[in-house]
C-alpha cells in the first residue's frame, strides 16, 4: 500500500528576509522555498490576488525578479487589488476562429486563464466569451458556453468550447478516446530530438510538482509526441503531439528530458538559471476533431502570437550570427 501523502500545512500570514546570498529568481519560486508544501497554483493564486507584498509593495506578476536580502510579507487578509483600467477589454472579433449552433472554436491569447481559478476570478476566456457571441448576434441558443478542455494561462492557442449538451458530450468522449488532434510550437533549450516521451504523471513526484513516476499503479499514462522542426544554436524549435493530454504533460516531458521550455519556472532544475523569455514559449497551433453532429472532421491552424514570433526571429538571428 503507498504511503499517505503528508497533509499540507496550514496558510499563516507570515514575513520573509532572503538572505543577503540569495540567487536571483522568480517571485513564485522564492515564495516557493519559503512556503514548502504548498501547491505551485496555490502560492500564484497568492500572488496573483495581491496577498503578497515584495520591500513593502504589492506585486502580482508570479515572474517579478527577487535578489538577495528583499522582504517577502504575507498577508492572507489582504484585499485584491483593483484591475487598472477596470475590467479587462473584450476579446478582439478575430479571436473566435470558428461558430455554429454547436460549438466555438477560440484563439486564446497568453496571460488570459482558459477558465476561473476560483470562484472570485473574473476576466477569464469561458467568462468573456458570452459577450463575445452576443456582439456576434449569436441567437436563438443560449450564449453560455461548455469547457472540455483548457490551457494553461500563460500558452497561446486553440481552445474549443460547446454550446449543447449533446456537443459537451460528444467531444468530451473524443477527449477521453484521445482522437483529438493537437499539436503545439514550442521554443526550448538545447538541441531537442525527434523523440516520444511515455511516462506516468503523479499529482506529487516528491517535491510538491507534477512529475513521471517509476511506479506502474500510480498516476496516468502520458504520451508526448516531439518533433524538432528547427535548431537555433542553444534553443530549439519543436513541434509536440499530444497523445494524451494531462496537466502541464509537455511542460514536464520536456523538462524531464533535458530541454526545458523557455519562461519554464515550475519543472526546470533548480540550481539551472531560467533563459529570459517574455512567457512560457508554448502555443496550440493545430485543433482537429469530429464535429458532434455531422461528423465533419475539422481542423483549425493558428499562428502564433507576436511575443513568441518575435522571440523566434531573435534566435534564429542568433543562430545565423558567424562564431567569433
Amino acid at each position: 500500500m503507498p504511503p499517505l501523502a503528508s497533509p499540507t500545512p496550514p496558510l499563516t500570514s507570515s514575513r520573509h528576509t532572503l538572505p543577503a546570498s540569495a540567487p536571483p529568481q522568480p517571485l513564485d519560486r522564492a515564495l516557493r522555498a519559503l512556503l514548502p508544501g504548498q501547491s505551485w497554483s496555490k502560492l500564484r493564486q497568492l500572488i496573483e490576488t495581491g496577498k503578497l507584498s515584495l520591500d513593502g509593495r504589492v506585486v502580482t506578476d508570479c515572474r517579478h525578479p527577487v535578489t538577495g536580502g528583499s522582504t517577502l510579507e504575507l498577508r492572507l487578509s489582504a484585499p485584491r487589488p483593483s484591475t487598472p483600467g477596470g475590467a479587462r477589454a473584450p476579446l478582439p472579433r478575430d479571436a473566435l476562429v470558428y461558430l455554429d449552433a454547436q460549438l466555438l472554436v477560440v484563439h486564446k491569447p497568453s496571460g488570459l486563464s482558459s477558465v476561473p481559478f476560483d470562484d472570485h476570478e473574473r476576466g477569464a476566456l469561458s467568462q468573456l466569451l458570452p459577450a463575445l457571441l452576443r456582439r456576434r448576434g449569436a441567437t436563438g441558443r443560449s450564449v453560455d458556453v461548455g469547457v472540455v478542455h483548457r490551457l494553461d494561462k500563460e500558452t497561446s492557442g486553440l481552445l474549443v468550447f460547446t454550446r449543447t449538451a449533446l456537443a459537451k458530450r460528444a467531444l468530451e468522449q473524443q477527449f477521453r478516446l484521445h482522437s483529438v488532434h493537437r499539436r503545439y510550437l514550442a521554443l526550448v533549450e538545447g538541441v531537442a530530438r525527434d523523440a516520444t516521451y511515455r511516462s506516468r504523471l503523479v499529482r506529487d513526484r516528491g517535491d510538491g510538482r507534477r512529475g513521471s513516476t517509476a511506479a506502474p499503479h500510480l498516476g496516468q499514462e502520458a504520451v508526448t509526441h516531439v518533433r524538432l522542426r528547427e535548431p537555433l544554436g542553444e534553443v530549439s524549435l519543436v513541434e509536440c503531439r499530444l497523445e494524451t493530454g494531462r496537466t502541464h504533460q509537455i511542460r514536464i516531458h520536456l523538462s524531464e528530458a533535458g530541454h526545458p521550455l523557455l519562461g519554464e519556472r515550475v519543472y526546470r532544475p533548480a540550481t539551472a538559471p531560467p533563459r529570459s523569455a517574455p512567457r512560457l514559449l508554448l502555443h496550440a497551433a493545430e485543433l482537429g476533431f469530429e464535429h458532434p453532429v455531422t461528423g465533419e472532421q475539422l481542423r483549425f491552424e493558428a499562428p502564433p502570437p507576436l511575443d513568441f514570433a518575435a522571440e523566434l526571429e531573435r534566435y534564429r538571428a542568433l543562430a545565423a550570427r558567424p562564431p567569433r
